[in-house]
């Protein structure tokens, strides 16, 4: 017999497939609050109290999927973050694995960037994302150290410019018609972000030695 849940109390993994699908298409194309929990759920071939009763609300199901999204992002992260001791080429990485992992999965950059509302979203733990901000302090706090990037900025301020300028890429981007890679511009966009953030007091003004 086909179960609904799997052993974790969880949504089965055909469930979350399917709402995944209808998660997406849902908040991707209309607006966060004409959305409703009984058209996804139609919209997924799922019934509603299937929904509803591990997902009580539009907003726990929407942010849940924002958070399996995100920890997507963040093991490509971690993975290409592997062998690189460089501190600016650190930053470059995590920079063009944002705007490559958005480009590829442009509804879930919508969703994140453009959809939801950052007032409701705030309220919940998933907006946190404590995973991506330590790897992302960890790097900059180093290259505070070093003297590499500025000392008398504080770090969640270069976390700050960091994350702005992905957001305004991407939206951007979406909105002039997806017309060039995002991940191409990585590098050039990044150089404009390193000569906000590098220390301008550093003998080389690229990297660590």
């Amino acid at each position: 017999m086909n179960k609904v849940l799997d052993a974790f109390g969880q949504p089965s993994p055909e469930i979350q497939k399917k709402l995944e699908k209808a998660v997406l298409e849902t908040f991707s194309t209309g607006d966060f609050h004409q959305a409703n929990m009984r058209a996804i759920a139609k919209k997924a071939g799922v019934s509603f109290g299937t929904i509803y009763k591990y997902y009580q609300s539009k907003e726990n199901l929407l942010f849940s999927f924002i958070d399996e999204w995100l920890s997507e992002l963040i093991e490509r992260m971690i993975d290409h973050l592997q062998g690189l001791e460089d501190i600016k080429e650190k930053l470059r990485k995590i920079f063009w694995v944002q705007l490559e992992f958005y480009e590829k999965n442009p509804d879930v950059g919508k969703i994140i960037m453009m959809t939801v509302p950052l007032k409701t979203w705030m309220t919940d733990e998933t907006y946190k994302q404590e995973r991506m901000t330590e790897i992302l302090l960890r790097v900059l706090r180093e290259g505070q150290q070093k003297g590499v990037l500025d000392p008398g900025v504080p770090t969640l301020v270069l976390l700050d410019v960091m994350h702005a300028m992905v957001a305004r890429t991407f939206t951007m981007w979406m909105y002039r018609g997806q017309k060039e890679s995002l991940a191409a511009q990585a590098s050039l966009l990044f150089e404009m972000v390193w000569r906000a953030i590098s220390n301008p007091d550093h003998a080389s003004g690229r990297s660590e030695t």
